[in-house]
């Protein structure tokens, strides 16, 4: 090999990592200006994709294809273990290929091959009394960011997974080209996982003294591991999953949200912020009662903004724009239908909520294993081209009103 050769590839290299960090700063740049409701280069976009989908993906574009960098999207999340105790899967029980096992959070959860999503049998925590002995292991355990093995919310969703690898080098595998956010559960998406959900709400009436106990050892452990995450320089923000809302409201009262659970959502977020980290709710259902609330905390953006819980981006924007801004609301019904008239309508017409920034593309939960690749490529082109700022409305609403007489 040639002197010349290996000076030339030298700089290859060079080149390539110089455009990655230029990418990467781009998108850094076009997220914080999003999140604090400015306009910045265009509207940015990302997602979560279910395991049908990618293998889908794979089939089509090779079994390498990733598709964070597929899409060339705007930012990846990437969770550390969560786990009470930090453990692989007990297996309860197997039939075929369904599949019951125990997790550090103590559930018992059920994986059958006939539905998309699993199914939570019992729980080890059986009366409030026992709260008191139920094991959370220390955030700052180097094993919840440095030991590959398998987690409940990374390894139990459409799919059963195996052993991944550990959350710092799946960070590794990010951050050169993606800002990449951590995550943590607030208070009550953490107690469910241990209690189940009928048990959480019950028992913070029944015995309310063992329910305020056990909540501020959460507290305590979520803006803990938060804070774990938030020393690692190579985070850019955190998502926050909480689901504390149904299709037409809340779970409980605003009132019960406030005096529990919304103190730790903002010790998380004073957390990040104090790292200089963005931040993202991802909450299902309808929420809206508290989204002041949410502002009150410092909240920068919301996710997932679901269609069918009445959430419609460019209407909050018109109520809280400039306060908060919106992450998702691409109504994934919509792109199932695979019909490129269809998701053209939906993704041009949410494309008006980033007027003035504040609206990040994504869809409204995640993407199904219904929705064809071609037709989220095809979504996303729609974002590349229409989602240019300053948006040209005029242009969007000429082809929503074409589409519409179609």
């Amino acid at each position: 090999m040639s002197r010349f050769y290996k000076k030339n590839n030298s700089n290859s290299l060079k080149n390539i990592i110089f455009n990655s960090f230029m990418s990467k700063e781009k998108k850094l740049a076009r997220l914080r200006a999003t999140l604090e409701n400015r306009e910045g280069d265009r509207i940015p976009i990302s997602d979560f994709f279910w395991t049908g989908f990618s293998k889908n993906a794979c089939k089509l574009w090779g079994n390498d294809c990733d598709l964070y960098r597929k899409f060339d999207l705007d930012y990846i999340v990437i969770n550390p273990n969560m786990d009470p105790v930090i453990k692989d899967f007990e297996t309860v029980r197997q039939a075929g290929e369904d599949i019951t096992v125990k997790t550090g959070f103590g559930a018992s959860i059920t994986r059958r091959a006939d539905l998309p999503m699993p199914h939570f049998d019992d729980f080890s925590v059986k009366a409030p009394e026992e709260l008191k002995d139920f094991i959370i292991e220390p955030a700052r355990d180097k094993r919840r960011l440095y030991r590959a093995g398998q987690d409940q919310i990374n390894c139990l969703g459409d799919q059963l997974s195996g052993s991944i690898p550990c959350w710092s080098d799946r960070v590794g595998t990010y951050v050169a080209d993606f800002p990449v956010f951590g995550s943590v559960c607030e208070g009550f998406e953490y107690l469910w996982r241990c209690t189940g959900t009928i048990n959480a709400l019950m028992w913070m009436l029944e015995d309310e003294e063992s329910f305020a106990a056990f909540l501020g050892r959460i507290g305590d452990f979520v803006v803990e591991l938060a804070r774990v995450q938030a020393e690692d320089d190579r985070i850019s923000g955190m998502y926050i999953w909480g689901d504390v809302a149904y299709v037409n409201s809340m779970m409980f009262s605003p009132e019960i949200w406030r005096m529990y659970f919304k103190p730790i959502v903002k010790r998380i977020i004073d957390v990040c912020h104090d790292a200089g980290l963005m931040t993202i709710y991802h909450g299902c259902g309808n929420a809206s009662l508290i989204f002041e609330d949410f502002i009150e905390t410092g909240l920068d953006g919301y996710n997932p903004l679901e269609v069918k819980a009445g959430l419609d981006a460019v209407k909050l924007k018109e109520q809280y724009g400039g306060r908060l801004a919106f992450v998702g609301n691409i109504d994934v019904r919509a792109l199932e239908t695979n019909d490129k008239n269809i998701i053209a309508k939906e993704t041009l017409y949410k494309l008006k909520a980033g007027r003035g920034g504040g609206y990040i593309v994504q869809s409204d939960h995640s993407v199904s294993s219904s929705i064809s690749p071609e037709s989220y490529e095809y979504m996303v082109s729609l974002v590349r081209e229409y989602g240019v700022y300053p948006l040209n409305l005029e242009k969007i609403d000429h082809q929503l009103a074409a589409l519409n007489i179609l």
